[in-house]
């Protein structure tokens, strides 16, 4: 496995390209995990800007759901185990980039005060976006985060 720097720098990339944050985490792991990167992309386009600029759960948190989901997820509904183990993660992940960024939610870590949905056209990428926005830190971040879990467990089953 790669450090998880590398996995930071290319959500960062992904995300710089014009792919929405969601996309741009789910995108970074995508074909290692089994899934085409065309597929992740599209399954994933509806997340960004906090699920369809709602400003709800982050884009770049839904993405490392997803990847955890692929690499971690439970398929045998009768498991009530593997379900509670599933979601104990997903909590985890959330503490983690919580604890890096103080939220999960889109609009507390774009600083917004209006709850709801906000306008449905994204904003253009220019350089005055990137300097406003801090979500190609957010997707690099929760990219890190995921990356750190996969070498984790890479090193428990090496033990």
């Amino acid at each position: 496995m790669n450090d998880p720097t590398f996995y930071e720098d290319k959500a960062r990339e992904l995300f710089k390209q014009g792919y929405n944050c969601s996309q741009a985490v789910i995108g970074t792991f995508a074909e290692e995990l089994g899934l085409s990167f065309e597929t992740a992309i599209k399954l994933s386009s509806s997340f960004g800007g906090g699920m369809g600029r709602l400003r709800e759960v982050c884009g770049a948190v839904s993405g490392m759901f997803m990847a955890a989901g692929l690499a971690f997820g439970y398929s045998d509904i009768s498991d009530h185990n593997a379900k509670a183990e599933h979601y104990k993660l997903i909590q985890s992940l959330a503490g983690e980039f919580s604890k890096e960024n103080g939220s999960i939610i889109c609009r507390e870590l774009l600083g917004l005060t209006i709850k709801g949905a906000d306008a449905h056209v994204p904003e253009k990428r220019t350089d005055e976006y990137y300097k406003k926005r801090p979500c190609a830190e957010l997707v690099a971040q929760a990219a890190g985060i995921f990356a750190r879990e996969l070498q984790r467990r890479e090193s428990v089953q090496n033990d």
